[in-house]
């Protein structure tokens, strides 16, 4: 537990940066990405990959998995790769991707999948 006296002077920069990185996770993706704005502490801790791991899908290995050519530096680049640029998943037939303001999953079902009953 960090302890930080609040008084003249003492300011959100202050503040270590895991402790940012945890209060920036707690928002959603568009939000993060303003807060990165605010000043160069905040976009150090937006920029981490705690906070990006916490906006992808708990199975996103999986899914990634699934594609051929996929690879990404960090999570924040994965994340925002996933809401750029849809990728095929279980043989082709369904296409994933990211809702790039709040990070919920996007499944597009190919014909093949459907059938009339």
């Amino acid at each position: 537990m960090v302890m930080v006296m609040v008084g003249e002077g003492v300011g959100f920069q202050d503040l270590p940066e895991g402790c940012i990185a945890n209060v920036v996770s707690l928002t959603i993706p568009r939000d993060a990405c303003s807060l990165a704005l605010v000043s160069s502490t905040f976009r150090s801790a937006a920029e981490s990959d705690s906070v990006w791991d916490r906006f992808l899908p708990s199975d996103y290995n999986d899914i990634v998995s699934q594609s051929t050519s996929f690879s990404c530096r960090s999570k924040k680049q994965l994340y925002l790769s996933l809401c750029e640029n849809p990728i095929l998943v279980d043989d082709g037939k369904k296409s994933f991707q990211l809702d790039k303001a709040y990070g919920k999953k996007c499944y597009m079902l190919s014909p093949r999948m459907l059938s009339i009953v």
